[in-house]
């Protein structure tokens, strides 16, 4: 699943009119990088939630094999919009991915199933040394022990990228809510891992994002 509803405020005047995940990055909307991962990965069935200039979206994807989830007449942030978008998804484990970023090194998805061992984890997140995470400027989210058990605190930045086995949604009570809400059930659990991507990975949330994420881009082609 492509998260792709919001309402990218942080870009100012760029997502007046147009949706974030339609900027361009180096001459190629933002969702397409995400969406050329998904067609190497080798995933079949994509789902992208839309709300804000959702018909922008629906526009652009129209033809593509893509599956729409609709959120209306509210934005239903990421756990609530996962949730709603499970009668598409199905039950078993999901990959989630945001729309806001650009990737440099080994295909982050194909990545990320090499280590999924659902005998032991709920969700496995990945996450980029803060050194190779362009355009992040906080302090990380998320450090890990030798086993890869995951934890909150300074450490590695969330990458938006993320297996993850939905079956707790349903036992969460609002409508609309952030994954956090799901990653703090799985972290009392300890069932929530962390990995650590071997590349290097742009946050493109904010105007200034677009030249580092060109930049190390260009670094990638050189």
């Amino acid at each position: 699943m492509l998260f792709a509803a919001g309402f990218g405020t942080r870009m100012g005047e760029l997502t007046k009119d147009r949706p974030k995940p339609l900027i361009n990055v180096a001459g190629k909307p933002l969702i397409d990088h995400a969406l050329d991962l998904v067609e190497k990965s080798g995933e079949r069935n994509t789902v992208v939630n839309v709300h804000y200039l959702a018909d922008q979206i629906e526009a652009h994807l129209s033809g593509r094999g893509i599956t729409l989830s609709f959120e209306t007449p509210d934005i239903l942030d990421t756990g609530g919009g996962l949730r709603h978008a499970m009668p598409f998804l199905g039950d078993a484990p999901v990959f989630t991915m945001n729309t806001d970023a650009v990737w440099s090194g080994p295909n982050p998805l194909l990545h990320l199933a090499k280590k999924w061992r659902p005998e032991l984890m709920d969700a496995l997140l990945l996450c980029i040394p803060r050194a190779n995470a362009w355009g992040h400027k906080g302090q990380g989210d998320f450090i890990s022990d030798t086993h890869g058990k995951g934890a909150r605190g300074p450490g590695s930045v969330y990458s938006g990228l993320q297996i993850v086995k939905t079956n707790q949604l349903s036992q969460i009570e609002q409508t609309a809510f952030s994954l956090n809400l799901l990653w703090d059930r799985m972290l009392q659990d300890n069932s929530l891992y962390i990995d650590e991507y071997p590349g290097s990975w742009c946050d493109v949330g904010s105007a200034e994002g677009i030249q580092e994420a060109e930049t190390m881009l260009a670094h990638r082609n050189v």
